[in-house]
């Protein structure tokens, strides 16, 4: 029988290989995002078409993730740097990953813009609640109490404001004809694939779509895998989980 450390991973086509180990810190949701991103890639056969962009911030560690076309891009910028490759070359299926702070904050007069005209592209925003990278401060979704770098006593929404809501706030403003729109969770990742896949489909149709994903941050939240998950569970009940906008027009991939 085969040396346990001998037998490879089973990793989808769109996973490169040769990137090793993820360079996420332990328990961090990107990499659960990314995997399950690359396992839709494969089942929809999109390798060949897609393009994949990535923000700065946590999500910049996914430039060499990703085993299709990829490009690193300013903080906030990732989303007309996508549609632009869109644009200049029909057929693309553009993806613009980013973390909250790189779409609601830096990056959010591009993710309205691109929302309004209804750009063929997917954005996928992973949502922790902090500014990943630059040690845990709050960021637009950090939730009322929440204690971060910055909030020491807790967000106090009097003062900050309430948390953006990413995926009620596009599908407000979105075209229902050729929009999808939802938030998902990777404390469900059938779930996640699930609607990663409808967000690819339709992007492949020349759709918008845009996916909010829940996710973890036990570095900067101090918590361990128990509490961890009790965050999350949290965030899932102040963030709703579900699809808030279908196109009403589909045609076949």
């Amino acid at each position: 029988m085969a040396n346990v450390l001998e037998v490879k991973p089973d990793l989808a086509q769109a996973q490169c290989a040769e990137a090793g180990a993820s360079k996420f810190c332990p328990g961090c949701g990107h990499g659960t995002i990314l995997k399950t991103l690359a396992q839709t890639i494969d089942e929809l056969g999109l390798n060949e078409r897609a393009v994949f962009g990535c923000d700065i911030g946590c999500s910049l560690l996914s430039w060499n993730y990703m085993n299709i076309d990829t490009v690193q891009t300013h903080h906030g910028r990732t989303t007309p740097v996508i549609y632009g490759v869109t644009r200049a070359n029909p057929g693309t299926v553009g993806i613009a990953y980013m973390g909250d702070g790189g779409g609601l904050a830096i990056g959010s007069q591009h993710l309205v813009n691109a929302s309004v005209r209804g750009e063929n592209m997917l954005i996928l925003l992973a949502n922790n609640t902090n500014y990943g990278m630059t040690g845990g401060q709050m960021s637009p979704t950090t939730m009322p109490g929440q204690v971060t770098e910055t909030t020491p006593y807790g967000r106090d929404c009097s003062v900050t404001g309430k948390p953006a809501k990413g995926a009620e706030m596009i599908a407000a403003i979105a075209d229902p004809e050729k929009s999808y729109v939802a938030r998902s969770t990777m404390g469900n990742v059938r779930a996640l694939k699930k609607v990663l896949k409808a967000a690819l489909e339709n992007v492949a149709n020349g759709g918008f779509s845009f996916v909010e994903v829940l996710s973890v941050c036990p570095n900067n939240w101090r918590t361990n895998n128990i509490k961890t998950l009790d965050r999350l569970k949290e965030m899932e009940e102040f963030f709703e989980v579900k699809e808030f906008v279908t196109p009403t027009k589909k045609e076949e991939v």
